[in-house]
């Protein structure tokens, strides 16, 4: 994972629900990728995936969204987000 930004946070999301598709996390991937964000997987199962992703709130949101609406071939059920590395702390770390 890429250091951090001023901009940026690094937020857990836990998605919840029939997520048992092969192709969700090549999915989330491809999609993170292309909103600029880094990922890293944790956790995947037919119920749960887990990963953390860096990047600007904004395009956090955007995943989110996107994996809500999801491919056709799951359902989505609940997405939980949770702060990792508050933005803050990229711009302490210089301070330093």
């Amino acid at each position: 994972m890429t250091p951090l930004r001023q901009s940026e946070l690094r937020e857990r999301i836990t998605i919840l629900g029939d997520v048992n598709s092969a192709s969700f996390v090549p999915w989330i991937r491809r999609h993170a990728d292309k909103l600029g964000l880094s990922q890293d997987f944790f956790h995947a199962d037919a119920n749960r995936i887990e990963l953390e992703v860096v990047g600007p709130v904004e395009l956090i949101d955007m995943l989110e969204m996107g994996c809500s609406l999801g491919p056709i071939d799951v359902w989505v059920d609940e997405i939980q987000r949770r702060i990792v590395e508050p933005p803050t702390y990229a711009a302490e770390r210089h301070l330093t």
